[in-house]
């Protein structure tokens, strides 16, 4: 009845096939032209098409959709609602290109409705490009959707095709984002409505691929798998080299290499990052950042080596913290109120009575360092000075007492009435937001700076510090302060 709303409404959707009419089954041939039911087409733009309306099909295209939205996403929502408004009043057809469950997000986003849907034939174009380019699949393929994908879903070490290339914006995109990875001048080839007569293939090199690229419907990018050496940026080709220098043909130092033996390597190239980021050398940063993590893959593959964990172990481990602590980032409404320090007593189920408040401090730290981590832990369950005006007091009371055990030329006691002086000035430092360690360090560089433009200006007069006096040491030295 005319007006009336289908109760149980339902598309059917049919490809088109990969290329000309040729090609297009016998059975969805008739349905197209015999078939009374409204025909919808996402694009006119399709070999078949062309043949089929001069035998006098009809059918509403979404072409417009495509000028009209601002984003691939856009129009396919819009085609989906509109096919689900005209299936509401009478069951339809939807013909896609080539198979309906290949790279058609149309039909993905349908097939979540409710709505019964039902997929008649299409051919894949895969198998003719699999013949154009001359690949076998089984080495290892991916297909992605050139209008929608990520960097680092890219596996260069597989058969790369792109499809949806429907235009120079989609081929710009995909070539920006491949020369984060590959050089300029790395061939791919450009193929054009593959299995039909006008088929058209051409390899240029990836800086050209946007320039030579037109409008079409019917077009794929081939990406060949990438050399190794090509891919001695990423952390898989890292991880193997890693493996290959530990293993039989390897290198025999990193054969023997234990975690024990690879601790002072640590804290070396902990010290030399340090060193580059206080100088803010980027260059610095990058080759010191390197060497640690070089580290941290020595030690992940000794523990895979030895059958205990793997780096993926180490990787899984700290993605699953960052969720953890950040509940409220990640959508767990459950921890969301929960504060950083009880998120890390429950990954260490340090919320056990048993367990001290200044556990799982490193004794390894230095000194300043880890007399700075054991008052903030304190200081967070409430053991700390009220005010930094307390502080300095005893800054005053330890400094007396250093001095009278200096009077008394106590050795023993001089050792302990130091450190506690020490220890109250990162105290008072502490409540200033200033890092002990990082201050000290800092002072140290700026006495080697001073004191090697005393050497420089010594050398310059020929002199040695042996035939120079306090006072002319001390002049060089102001100089070097203004210098600052």
């Amino acid at each position: 009845m005319k007006g009336s709303v289908n109760v149980h409404p339902s598309i059917v959707i049919i490809g088109l096939g990969a290329s000309d009419i040729e090609q297009l089954p016998l059975g969805i041939y008739e349905m197209l032209m015999k078939d009374e039911r409204q025909l919808f087409v996402r694009t006119k733009d399709h070999p078949v098409l062309e043949s089929l309306v001069k035998r006098g099909l009809n059918y509403e295209s979404f072409d417009h959709l495509y000028e009209r939205e601002t984003s691939f996403e856009r129009v396919y929502e819009q085609i989906v609602q509109q096919l689900l408004k005209a299936a509401e009043k009478q069951n339809i057809i939807y013909a896609v290109p080539g198979h309906p469950m290949l790279a058609e997000k149309t039909v993905q986003l349908l097939l979540k409705e409710n709505i019964n849907v039902q997929i008649k034939g299409g051919q894949s174009y895969l198998d003719d490009l699999f013949t154009s380019l001359q690949i076998d699949p089984i080495e290892g393929f991916q297909f992605v959707d050139g209008t929608s994908f990520q960097r680092h879903e890219l596996n260069f070490s597989n058969h790369i095709i792109f499809s949806q290339v429907y235009d120079q914006y989609v081929a710009s995109h995909i070539k920006l984002t491949l020369l984060e990875d590959l050089p300029p001048n790395y061939e791919v080839t450009i193929v054009e409505a593959v299995g039909s007569s006008l088929e058209k293939k051409q390899t240029v090199p990836l800086v050209d691929l946007d320039r030579t690229v037109t409008t079409s419907n019917l077009l794929s990018v081939y990406v060949p798998p990438v050399p190794d050496h090509l891919l001695n940026h990423t952390f898989n080709r890292l991880r193997t080299i890693i493996a290959y220098l530990r293993g039989p043909d390897g290198c025999a130092w990193d054969r023997k290499q234990t975690h024990e033996s690879l601790r002072p390597y640590v804290l070396e190239e902990t010290y030399e990052l340090i060193e580059a980021i206080n100088n803010q050398d980027d260059e610095a940063i990058i080759e010191e950042l390197g060497d640690l993590l070089l580290q941290v893959m020595l030690h992940s593959q000794i523990g895979e080596d030895n059958g205990y964990f793997t780096v993926d172990d180490v990787v899984l481990s700290i993605t699953n913290k960052m969720i953890h602590r950040h509940p409220q980032i990640f959508g767990n409404e459950e921890n969301a109120h929960k504060t950083w320090d009880e998120l890390k007593r429950e990954e260490k189920d340090e919320s056990k009575n048993d367990q001290s408040v200044l556990t799982n401090i490193p004794a390894e730290l230095p000194a300043l360092f880890r007399a700075e981590k054991i008052q903030k832990r304190a200081a967070k369950v409430g053991f700390d000075w009220e005010d930094v005006a307390d502080v300095w007091e005893k800054f005053q009371e330890e400094l007396k007492e250093v001095e009278e055990a200096v009077a008394r030329n106590d050795k023993e006691a001089m050792t302990e009435e130091f450190g506690d002086l020490i220890f109250v000035i990162v105290n008072v430092m502490r409540f200033y937001n200033i890092h002990a360690e990082l201050a000290l360090q800092a002072c140290n560089e700026k006495f080697l700076r001073r004191f090697q433009f005393i050497e420089n200006k010594l050398s310059q007069a020929g002199k040695t510090f042996a035939q120079s006096t306090l006072e002319e040491m001390d002049h060089y030295w102001e100089q070097a302060k203004e210098r600052e």
